[in-house]
């Protein structure tokens, strides 16, 4: 799975958000790839809307509280990522129910 990447859509952006596009991509697309990371490593069986969230959750939580706030990624490409994980699992790695 190629690093998933933010792009903000200029025709939604006023003022200093327009002005400070490009870093606040980099500060979007570094967070989330950060989560999608460290869900990947973590995964253990979860379903995809439950992988959806926490990959929501972990990148909202890199992030300073009011660019998380602003946050609002498209539901379905989020889950297209989350989709990648679970897909990518080795399923020898998972933990057996008992």
């Amino acid at each position: 799975m190629s690093d998933p990447q933010v792009t903000l859509d200029p025709s939604h952006l006023h003022g200093v958000e327009a002005k400070l596009r490009g870093p606040l991509e980099e500060q979007l697309t570094s967070a989330l790839q950060a989560a999608t990371e460290k869900t990947k490593q973590t995964y253990a069986g979860e379903d995809i809307d439950q992988v959806t969230a926490t990959i929501l959750e972990r990148t909202k939580a890199g992030l300073h509280h009011d660019i998380a706030d602003g946050f609002h990624p498209d539901p379905d490409q989020l889950r297209h990522v989350a989709e990648n994980i679970v897909a990518g699992a080795d399923t020898r790695d998972l933990p057996r129910p008992r």
